[in-house]
């Protein structure tokens, strides 16, 4: 069965490649869904996948994300599953 999260990241987390980055890493974990900034200056991403994958993108990756950012937060709540074939992907700042 998948998982999925949403999340909300806080800290220095735009203008510092961190969507970029954050789409890279899921794609290589093989997890679907999307990333995007927030107005309020956080970052927003659905995680969606195999539960170790989505475990270790939320618990291991983006804690620490690209070498410019500052994560301060990382605010995960329950999501509904996508379909893999969906992949990951920007979506336009929320």
């Amino acid at each position: 069965p998948s998982k999925a999260v949403r999340v909300v990241v806080k800290g220095r987390v735009q203008g510092v490649f961190f969507r970029d980055w954050t789409v890279e890493t899921a794609r290589a974990l093989g997890l679907a869904g999307w990333v995007r900034n927030r107005r309020d200056g956080t970052v927003e991403a659905l995680l969606s996948g195999e539960p170790a994958r989505v475990d270790e993108m939320v618990s291991r990756r983006l804690p620490v994300g690209p070498p410019a950012a500052a994560v301060t937060a990382v605010l995960p709540s329950p999501a509904d599953p996508l379909d893999p074939s969906e992949g990951f992907h920007r979506k336009p700042t929320a």
